[in-house]
């Protein structure tokens, strides 16, 4: 799976020329700067009998065929299908003479990372003007082709049409004369109304989605290219220690091998960490020679961390203050002093893994001073920088192609895997090297979402209203080098769009305390950072305290949503999918016999309002089956292929409940205990709900991405039911852990 590459830097005017080659084709460029400044490109003239390639965004052949770039990393989310359809959209053409080609790792391309449900909402309105420039250019060149005003054609169908004479031009028999013409001001550019959209918010099929169901090559695992070698690389099984020395010469006789060294690697836990490199003529033989591996490790002063002494270390630390206070608002000890019930719950998530299908992969060429780079990254610019940074080379040395990836959900945001197969490349001039991790590698070496113990406390008046909240949050920090604990999760929204977490703002008596405790077990983002572990404990906790207080806990959320105090989150939108997903569901927990139940939550993450109602039945041995989920979205103005979105939206509930109901891992030893899916088992098809339902509530705000928002409510949804089945309620992922048996 070679791809043709730039073999160094170039410039804009270089760029257009080498790529956009003009066999009688409108090339057409934005280059959009993370500032979100827009940049029209040069229009490069066709020259006839020139080769046709893709060019920046977008390449419309005299055949009529419109190639549009997809930049942003795929790793499942739909990107690859979805941003082109806004331009197809605003371009006016038939999806079905649209081609769809993967951008590689550019800065003509502008950004291209693909995490924090970001991709829509940057690219959005770029593309919409990016597609009506285009669309201008070849309305004017028909125009001026029939002499003409431009205003009384109109574009439809890939063709331009000039209604008065009932003419039509193709845009292929347009290229030639559009190429020629000057791109026009913004202001020139008249965008589509969205009543008059054709394509968004229609259902399209994923591009990929051939290729895929008939096992072609596609994903980073795939990458095959001439003279490759093959390498597994061997890490410390306790984090960031060191190898010492290993058997090298016994590796390097066996069949197939080719080389085996070890790899000093640095102290950044989330960086290229030492090792022992086995390269081979295959990957067989490379994960063959290293079940004879034998390393000394020199294991590091945290070989003696454990789960079970950080959960004892927590409850010591929740019976005093945080050492940080993060959110204060009125006197919570006058607030419980003057309550009629107090209630306490204490909630706790352990460490996962990203889990993702595709093991972490990566090829690298290297070769006269240069790295050619095959990834399926989350974040190719990362990767880019962080090759130039541990090697030393200039940024023009380092090639990043984009693969399809096999899931990500924010794991390859990190960079760590393609340091390590940049430093085996390093070692083996000339020819490409295959890394590939184990399924064990990948668990055991993953930068894990980090768990975390929420101690709370609230209070409730005569009336039944909450009247104080107390939430002392003992999380942990990664150790780095010459500093102190980095927080691994921090009760601030880490992302810059995301409000202070509610229920902050909404009570006038509000405390919430953070203490630290140091670790050196590396962590990351998984769906929704943050969001997705708060929102199972503030909203199981509202929960809690409504039943306390004899009252719908339906009702309770909307009363805490109707007192806002202050701050930008939008109580109105969320009302508004809370009142809807309550309609859709037919919320009457009261309607069920025990044993059956419905549970409500809301959250707003990734600038995401959604409100969710799961049903559920617990059998008397305990054993739980989710019926139904019923989720309301309001993720802005348009949603762009319906069936992109609603396929997120049943992802995240699935994968929601998989973590809420499964996935845990422990650690001993300063170790990951568990190492595959044997024993840390995901979600199957038995356990998924028999029935989902996706509503999508429009607003008039930009849209948002959804790879994310529906992650957050799906726990405390499912929690909350299996408490109205049983009375059990469930303050501990996984659930599986917990006694649900009733009679």
């Amino acid at each position: 799976m070679s791809t043709p590459t730039l073999s160094g830097p170039v410039a804009r005017r270089d760029f257009l020329k080498f790529t956009g080659i003009a066999g009688g084709g409108l090339v057409l460029g934005y280059y959009l700067r993370s500032t979100g400044t827009t940049f029209a490109a040069e229009v490069v003239k066709p020259t006839a009998g020139m080769e046709f390639k893709p060019n920046a965004f977008i390449r419309i052949s005299p055949e009529s065929v419109v190639t549009i770039v997809s930049k942003q990393p795929e790793i499942g989310q739909g990107v690859k299908t979805s941003l082109p359809m806004i331009i197809a959209e605003e371009l006016e053409v038939n999806w079905k003479d649209v081609v769809i080609v993967q951008g590689d790792l550019d800065a003509a391309y502008g950004g291209q990372s693909a995490g924090g449900s970001r991709s829509t909402p940057t690219n959005y309105a770029e593309f919409h003007k990016l597609g009506a420039t285009a669309r201008t250019m070849l309305v004017e060149a028909a125009a001026q082709t029939w002499g003409v005003p431009a205003s009384e054609c109109v574009a439809a169908g890939t063709a331009v049409h000039h209604a008065a004479s009932k003419r039509s031009l193709k845009f292929g028999e347009l290229v030639a004369k559009a190429a020629t013409l000057p791109v026009p001001d913004a202001a020139a550019v008249k965008l589509k109304d969205p009543k008059d959209f054709k394509l968004l918010g229609t259902r399209i099929s994923g591009v990929d989605n051939p290729k895929i169901v008939s096992g072609q090559p596609l994903f980073g695992i795939d990458v095959k290219l001439p003279g490759m070698l093959y390498a597994a690389y061997e890490k410390c099984p306790v984090f960031a220690g060191k190898a010492v020395s290993a058997n090298l010469d016994t590796i390097k006789s066996l069949p197939g091998v080719k080389d085996a060294f070890i790899i000093e690697g640095g102290t950044n836990l989330t960086g290229l960490l030492s090792g022992v490199a086995i390269v081979a003529d295959s990957t067989w033989a490379a994960f063959s020679a290293r079940k004879q591996l034998k390393v000394v490790w020199d294991e590091g002063k945290f070989a003696n961390d454990s789960w079970d002494e950080f959960s004892n270390k927590a409850v010591e630390l929740s019976k005093q203050p945080g050492t940080t206070t993060i959110h204060k608002d009125g006197d919570v000890t006058a607030a419980f002093a003057g309550a009629t019930k107090v209630i306490e719950g204490a909630y706790s998530y352990p460490f996962i893994s990203h889990a993702s299908i595709e093991p972490q992969n990566c090829t690298v060429l290297f070769k006269d001073g240069a790295f050619e780079i095959w990834a399926p990254s989350q974040n190719p610019g990362a990767a880019q920088t962080a090759v130039v940074t541990q090697f030393g080379v200039a940024k023009e040395k380092v090639t990043v192609h984009l693969t399809r990836s096999g899931g990500g959900f924010g794991r390859r945001l990190s960079t760590d895997y393609v340091l390590d197969a940049a430093a085996i490349a390093h070692k083996v001039p000339g020819l490409p090297v295959k890394l590939t991790w184990s399924r064990e590698d990948d668990m055991r070496h993953d930068h894990f979402r980090p768990g975390g113990f929420h101690f709370l406390k609230g209070g409730i008046n005569a009336a039944g209203k909450i009247v104080g909240w107390q939430n002392r949050f003992v999380t942990f920090g990664t150790m780095s080098a010459g500093r102190g604990p980095d927080t691994a999760l921090s009760l601030r929204p880490i992302h810059p769009l995301d409000a202070e977490q509610f229920p902050a703002k909404f009570l006038p008596n509000y405390q919430a305390e953070q203490t630290v405790m140091p670790c050196n077990i590396p962590s990351g983002p998984w769906r929704a950072p943050n969001n997705n572990c708060f929102s199972f404990v503030m909203q199981s906790f509202i929960d809690e305290l409504a039943h306390a207080a004899g009252r719908d806990p339906l009702e309770v959320r909307l009363e805490l949503l109707s007192q806002k105090l202050s701050g930008g989150y939008d109580a109105a939108r969320m009302t508004g999918a809370l009142k809807l997903v309550a309609e859709k569901a037919g919320w009457n927990p009261k309607k069920f016999p025990k044993g059956q139940g419905q549970g409500i939550s809301f959250h707003f993450s990734h600038s995401g309002f959604i409100a969710q109602v799961a049903e559920v039945t617990v059998s008397k041995e305990g054993q739980v089956k989710v019926d139904r989920f019923v989720c309301v979205c309001d993720v802005g103005s348009q949603i762009v292929n319906l069936s992109g979105a609603e396929n997120q939206v049943e992802g995240c509930i699935c994968d929601g409940i998989g973590v809420a109901m499964f996935q845990e891992l422990n650690i001993e030893r300063g170790r990951m205990v568990q190492s595959n899916f044997t024993d840390y088992p995901m979600i199957r098809m038995p356990d998924a709900p028999t029935k989902i339902e996706v509503h999508f509530l429009k607003s008039n705000t930009p849209p948002t991405g959804l790879g994310e928002p529906p992650i957050p409510p799906v726990a405390p949804a499912l929690a909350n039911a299996i408490f109205a089945a049983t009375g059990k309620r469930v303050r501990q992922f996984p659930f599986s852990r917990a006694d649900l048996r009733w009679s």
